[in-house]
């Protein structure tokens, strides 16, 4: 890696910035189902705030997974599972999530869905130990000299393409750094800045180039530009201080389930950062149990020395009747073993066959000596207010403006046929009131979805009474 540095001797005030880049406002970021959903919303008694943490209603869950949260925070849990129970669209896979993010921000989710273990590529019990492995994180600690600070500038310098006489080439980067203590210029390989694009790293970023590597990490974003408009979840940072180079500790976050893939097609070194360095990109394939034997040995090594921790995660899986008797076995082995992460388990059936069985009926598919491990907790259904809350929430989430009765009717909808289908109108409404040039969603938009796009009883009775039209036909 080539890099030349020239250094500024006087030092900057940390609030001598220049006026926000446009670039940064136009860092976009996906709006998913449960975005709004950021704990469990409980008081220091273990108490449910009616309205909090993005959560609406659901109490009495809510304060039950407040109690698992603790006894996996006392490591009193182990060999068990929680199980939601309760009807679609009452909130299990948020409260998962919640109990995820209670349990700390760098703490691995791995959701999967009961009917993805039925793969014709790997075994139904591969597929299981496979998201056990991948919710089991390793925190690995290292000391390396980086280059650190925010970027002041962004300047790739073009040549002539020696390969070709056509078009030119990025020779080489300046990227200016600073700190607290001062500036520093940077003239950086054209692959470091192919690394920089990727990260999506603009002027007022703060970033750190490994010295040995030319590895970039996108730290976050200024704080002097936290009161420009970004959006919600965007990580401010202080601006670094010392010099811009310097030998740091990073930290980086892998999870067990990396470490089995890249073992399975090692290449290069066979130390740990090697092994990082070769994750799989494309393929499945299975892994031993002997290889996670050795995984986990090495693993050990490197917590005993004090180099990494391991991080237990949560693994969610949702539809858990559509698991088979084989799995459920699986899934009693798993939860014994002395190296498991925080399972949760939902489902929205009562008494039914569980499944590869043809006489076995159990609460819920899931057969007695697996039900006997769990903690279950009930979700209810939400009320006329609450349905109310979550729509004005979600709007608020995704930057819709709602026009007057638009809360209340969407409401009635939700109580008589369920929350996600109001939650599903609401970005086309939006988009039928931008075409017809207002900025906020009308009573007329919502009216035209109903007629546009039906919830599931209405569709149901609708081809019932053709299908009945059609017998008396006949």
């Amino acid at each position: 890696m080539s890099m030349k540095a020239s250094t500024s001797s006087a030092p900057v005030a940390h609030n001598a910035l220049p006026p926000p880049s446009t670039a940064s406002a136009s860092r976009s970021s996906r709006i998913a189902p449960h975005s709004h959903i950021k704990g469990l919303g409980l008081t220091v008694e273990g108490l449910a705030n009616i309205d909090a943490a993005g959560f609406i209603g659901q109490v009495n869950a809510r304060e039950a997974c407040g109690v698992v949260v603790d006894l996996v925070k006392s490591r009193k849990f182990s060999g068990r599972a929680l199980l939601l129970v309760g009807a679609p669209g009452t909130g299990k896979t948020a409260l998962a999530l919640a109990i995820s993010q209670e349990l700390g921000a760098k703490v691995p989710f791995c959701p999967m869905v009961g009917s993805e273990v039925y793969s014709t590529e790997v075994k139904k019990t591969e597929v299981l130990a496979e998201a056990f492995r991948r919710a089991i994180g390793l925190r690995i600690k290292e000391t390396k000299e980086v280059y650190e600070g925010e970027v002041t500038e962004l300047t790739p310098t073009e040549s002539e393409n020696p390969l070709s006489g056509y078009g030119k080439t990025v020779s080489h980067v300046i990227v200016g750094l600073k700190t607290v203590k001062g500036t520093k210029q940077l003239r950086l390989d054209p692959t470091i800045y192919e690394a920089i694009l990727k990260e999506k790293i603009v002027v007022g970023d703060v970033i750190y180039v490994e010295a040995n590597t030319g590895a970039v990490k996108r730290v976050g974003r200024s704080d002097a530009y936290a009161s420009s408009y970004d959006l919600e979840s965007e990580t401010y940072v202080p601006l670094p201080k010392g010099d811009v180079h310097k030998r740091k500790e990073l930290v980086q976050d892998v999870t067990l389930g990396d470490l089995d893939a890249a073992n399975a097609r090692p290449q290069g070194g066979q130390d740990i950062m090697s092994v990082m360095g070769s994750l799989v990109k494309s393929g499945r394939t299975e892994v031993t149990e002997k290889l996670r034997r050795e995984v986990n040995k090495v693993v050990k090594g490197y917590v005993d020395q004090g180099v990494a921790e391991v991080v237990p995660g949560v693994v969610f899986i949702d539809e858990v009747h559509m698991l088979d008797i084989e799995c459920f076995t699986y899934l009693n082995a798993l939860l014994e073993s002395p190296m498991a992460p925080t399972v949760i388990l939902a489902t929205n059936r009562g008494n039914a066959l569980v499944r590869g069985t043809s006489d076995i009926v159990a609460p819920h598919g899931i057969p007695v000596d697996l039900l006997d491990r769990c903690l279950i907790v009930k979700t209810d259904g939400y009320s006329h207010d609450e349905v109310a809350k979550v729509v004005q929430l979600r709007a608020g989430v995704e930057g819709l403006q709602l026009g007057p009765g638009v809360l209340d009717k969407l409401a009635q909808r939700g109580e008589t046929s369920s929350l996600r289908y109001v939650l599903q109108l609401l970005t086309p409404a939006s988009i039928l009131a931008s075409l017809a040039g207002r900025k906020q969603i009308e009573l007329e938009d919502i009216n035209e979805m109903g007629e546009l796009f039906l919830d599931a009883k209405t569709s149901a009775a609708a081809i019932g009474t053709g299908e009945l039209a059609a017998d008396k036909t006949a």
